[in-house]
């Protein structure tokens, strides 16, 4: 009965770090997904900004 218990007891905490490398690894590509997100964000933000720089132009002459 104890040996039961015990192969019990590590099933259970088994599955626990199981979900919690999964719930670990769920967060890791999330936030990889926001970075790169932000990352094209930023990109465009520049491209756009050069572009109305090339279009207006400098005031100096």
């Amino acid at each position: 009965m104890r040996s039961f218990l015990g192969a019990a007891l590590a099933a259970m905490l088994c599955s626990g770090c199981a979900v919690v490398a999964v719930a670990d690894a769920a967060v890791t590509v999330v936030a990889t997904t926001v970075k790169v997100g932000a990352a094209v964000v930023g990109t465009t933000v520049d491209v756009g900004a050069a572009g109305v720089r090339a279009v207006v132009g400098s005031g100096s002459d």
